[in-house]
């Protein structure tokens, strides 16, 4: 039986990675479709491309972090399966309604709120009895600058479209500056340019300090490490923008446009990783439970028996000592390709939400915008907090809109998709905390 439940457990966790994706779809290719630089058939299959690359990008820090929603010590796989159901009909409705919330909330509220009716009903051990069977927050580990749980989560929901706001509104400044023809803008393009260096040099992993270098070559190596790739991207975008900066003032125009709209290619790439990055590790998570969980109720089980490798260890600290996580490779390989067939499959009523009514959106804001989305999708990866690729791009786009003027952005469209936001893990929880009661009827 317990077998029979966690293949239907990955089964319908990668069909709600398959929903993300076409939920999703419109976070990556809205602006880039608004201002046709791609044609939508186009745009997909660029979205879909980049968010499969991003297997070979990212680690499973996020995916850590879903994982240990609940605790797996005390939970069992109906918990799971509750969260993911709940989960798939939130992510269906919304997107009947053609409203972009967040895939990421609505399965770690799912989760959440399962775990708290197990908690309530079936759980008698006092530390994790009730709401405490969910890791509301955990103090940062040595070496790491945040906190972790579900409260870190909640407030994301705040802070990484305003960190994505504040990002694309200060980079658009700094374009609209540039644009100018004198020598100040220059200027700051280059210092910016030099804080950029020194930066990547305190973040970057020496090729001393690999454990496993891939090549015999140190450049090579270090290009390779992965967790340097995400650094040399964002300085890849930032980079980029630099470069066009400098020139700015020198361009008609049409020219300006048309570089632009080249850029957009480039800030369209970077958000589709950043998405896959984010959004694919967290059904990677939720699979990552379910096995630990399995595991759990049945320790004679064989863990490599033919196809479906189970040797998923969480990563943990014991006695003060740090235990590396394992993920079998068929997980992460299996969840970034789903992932990137659902966004084959598009999201055009979001599509058209985003692309067109919070704002108009032409090239100038549709770079800004996916840079600015891409930048926070990489920084709050590296911090291992899953966060709303959804609320990060609106955010940015706000952000754009605002540059013109506070009346460009149509507020009243803003409110409703805060509204979303505000209740998904609430009303996520909920459900899946009903759909946990009706399942352990039959189970």
């Amino acid at each position: 039986m317990d077998f029979t439940l966690l293949i239907i457990i990955i089964v319908l966790a990668l069909i709600f990675d398959y929903i993300n994706g076409f939920h999703d779809a419109a976070n990556s290719i809205a602006t880039i479709v608004a201002t046709k630089v791609l044609t939508p058939f186009q745009a997909v299959l660029w979205a879909a491309f980049f968010n499969f690359l991003a297997y070979w990008v990212f680690g499973f820090g996020v995916a850590d972090t879903v994982a240990k929603t609940a605790h797996t010590s005390s939970i069992d796989l109906t918990v799971i399966l509750a969260g993911v159901i709940a989960a798939i009909i939130w992510n269906l409705l919304t997107w009947w309604k053609g409203i972009p919330s967040s895939s990421s909330h609505t399965l770690i509220g799912g989760f959440a709120g399962a775990a708290i009716a197990h908690g309530l009903s079936n759980v008698s051990d006092p530390e994790h009895a009730g709401f405490k069977i969910v890791n509301w927050l955990k103090d940062a580990k040595e070496g790491e600058l945040l906190p972790s749980g579900v409260f870190i989560v909640i407030l994301f929901i705040v802070f990484a479209p305003l960190i994505g706001m504040i990002i694309s509104y200060f980079i658009s400044l700094w374009l609209m500056y540039s644009s100018e023809k004198n020598i100040y803008p220059k200027i700051l393009t280059i210092a910016l340019m030099i804080l950029a260096v020194l930066f990547l040099n305190t973040v970057l992993v020496s090729y001393e300090d690999i454990k496993k270098p891939r090549f015999e070559s140190h450049f090579w190596s270090m290009i390779c490490e992965p967790a340097n790739i995400k650094w040399f991207l964002v300085a890849f975008i930032f980079f980029s923008l630099a470069l066009f900066n400098l020139f700015f003032s020198q361009f008609s125009t049409a020219k300006s446009e048309a570089v632009l709209k080249k850029m957009q290619l480039l800030s369209s790439a970077a958000f589709s990783l950043g998405h896959g990055g984010n959004d694919s590790q967290k059904v990677m998570g939720i699979i990552a439970a379910a096995v630990a969980v399995y595991v759990r109720m049945n320790p004679n089980v064989e863990l490599s028996s033919g196809w479906l490798d189970l040797n998923v260890v969480l990563p943990s600290e014991k006695d003060g000592v740090k235990i590396d996580g394992v993920m079998p490779g068929w997980i992460p390989l299996t969840c970034y390709t789903v992932i990137a067939l659902g966004t084959l499959s598009g999201g055009w009523k979001i599509v058209k939400t985003m692309g067109s009514k919070i704002t108009k959106v032409t090239a100038f804001e549709g770079v800004v915008a996916e840079s600015a989305g891409a930048l926070t999708l990489f920084m709050t990866e590296h911090f291992k907090i899953p966060v709303s690729t959804t609320h990060t791009i609106t955010g940015s786009i706000i952000g754009v809109g605002v540059t013109k003027r506070v009346s460009a952005v149509r507020w009243g469209v803003t409110v409703q998709l805060l509204w979303a936001w505000v209740l998904t893990i609430p009303v996520s929880a909920v459900l899946a905390a009903l759909v946990y009661y009706l399942l352990k009827i039959f189970i």
